[in-house]
């Protein structure tokens, strides 16, 4: 083998030899010690957190409460009657509004007839048979669970104004009655001693008090609330006691007696003539001693100190006639209206209304309470009360009629036309009579 041959053949050894070694598994490498460490990591995991929900407080309901009571009586209403009923009643609100006597009719009338009624209203006692049978109130024997409650709490009388075709629409609120207040001084001037007792002693001091240089007696008007003491005194009357007829009543010899009695008093200037339609201020005249008797209520003792404070005034009852001692009941029921959209509420303000605190709240303003519970207590608060509970042991209601309105304006037109002279008494109410008639049918 020559030495060219040689090398190639080496040549060949070595490129096969790094052949195989590249396509061969590499060696192992040396492992090196592994340390074994358990590492604990630490992770917040957010957890979605539920709040507490705010209570749910039950939506608040406010109620509308229209009213006739006067300076004296709303601000007790507004200041201690209203806030503690809020206070007790937390989701109930109460909105009062005053609304004008004369006006307070009409204006319901026309809230009802828009569907924009009040929620609760003080009523005359002789309207509220006139809403009832419109269809206007709601029954609350009915809608009241404990209605039997507060039935049984009142007296009988002014309950009864709010009864209607086996139902009743209200409940009574407060009661009243017309007294004689007299005044003292007027009298002693007269050189008279105490107040009348009769008709006939009346009409003889009036004679003394007119010689002494005072008016007798001042009233506001010819309408049902002004005359018909006398006329029930006298022992007259507007109808039968079942109101079918007028005929017979209001132009019987009794009713037209009355209205006699009323004219001669004005011709002989006994009565003042405010009686006619004026503006005498008889609070002031009284005051001034200008006057010696009114017919009023227990609303004016607080009323009238609230004016002139240093002047004493005295009461009695109806002076007696043929028919006796009768006066006019008055007062007003607490009615809750069908087209209200918290029921529940305003007869809770009702109750309320009705608590013996409130009626106790009330008396401070006059407001004679119709809770048997509370009328002693009244009593000694306000010495003055006892007559007026007097009176009303003989007073009488107004017609309970749903056309009472209807009567009352034909009633105080024949007075004004007897007390100007334009005609007699018995023409006058022989008219009344036949314009009655077709009313109570």
């Amino acid at each position: 083998m020559t030495r060219k041959t040689l090398a190639n053949l080496l040549g060949a050894l070595v490129a096969t030899a790094l052949i195989l070694a590249a396509c061969a598994a590499p060696a192992a490498a040396p492992t090196p010690a592994t340390i074994k460490e358990t590492v604990v990591v630490q992770q917040t995991v957010p957890v979605p957190v539920t709040a507490t929900p705010a209570p749910v407080e039950a939506p608040i309901a406010t109620i509308n409460f229209w009213h006739t009571y006067n300076p004296v009586e709303t601000k007790v209403l507004e200041e201690k009657v209203i806030p503690a009923f809020e206070q007790a009643h937390p989701n109930i609100k109460v909105q009062d509004q005053t609304v004008p006597y004369d006006d307070f009719r009409k204006k319901l009338l026309t809230a009802i007839a828009g569907g924009t009624a009040p929620d609760v209203a003080r009523l005359d006692i002789a309207w509220l048979p006139e809403f009832a049978d419109l269809g206007a109130l709601a029954a609350l024997d009915t809608l009241m669970n404990d209605f039997d409650t507060y039935k049984s709490a009142v007296f009988p009388g002014p309950l009864s104004t709010n009864a209607w075709k086996d139902h009743y629409y209200g409940l009574p609120l407060d009661t009243n009655t017309r007294a004689i207040v007299w005044n003292k001084d007027v009298y002693t001037k007269a050189g008279l001693i105490g107040a009348p007792k009769t008709i006939d002693d009346f009409l003889a001091d009036c004679a003394k008090i007119k010689a002494a240089g005072s008016t007798c007696f001042a009233d506001g008007g010819t309408y049902g609330w002004a005359v018909m003491p006398w006329i029930w005194s006298m022992g007259g009357d507007i109808t039968d006691p079942k109101m079918t007829t007028s005929t017979g009543y209001i132009n019987g010899p009794d009713t037209v007696a009355a209205y006699q009695l009323l004219k001669d008093m004005l011709d002989n200037g006994y009565l003042d003539k405010a009686i006619l339609g004026g503006g005498l201020d008889t609070y002031g005249a009284f005051a001034k001693d200008q006057l010696a008797n009114v017919l009023d209520g227990p609303w004016m003792p607080p009323l009238f100190a609230s004016q002139y404070p240093d002047k004493a005034i005295d009461f009695a009852l109806m002076p007696a006639g043929k028919g006796g001692p009768i006066s006019v009941v008055g007062g007003e029921d607490i009615a809750l209206f069908q087209q209200s959209q918290n029921q529940e509420a305003a007869a809770e303000f009702v109750r309320y209304m009705l608590s013996p605190e409130t009626q106790l709240a009330l008396a401070e303003a006059g407001q004679v309470p119709v809770r048997a519970d509370v009328a002693d207590q009244a009593v000694k608060a306000h010495p003055y009360f006892q007559i007026f509970f007097d009176q009303l042991k003989t007073a009488r209601a107004r017609l309970p009629h749903p056309n009472w309105p209807k009567i009352e304006s034909i009633l105080t037109d024949a007075g004004q036309v007897i007390l100007r002279g334009e005609k007699t008494p018995q023409a006058a109410l022989d008219e009344a009579a036949a314009k009655i008639d077709p009313l109570l049918k």
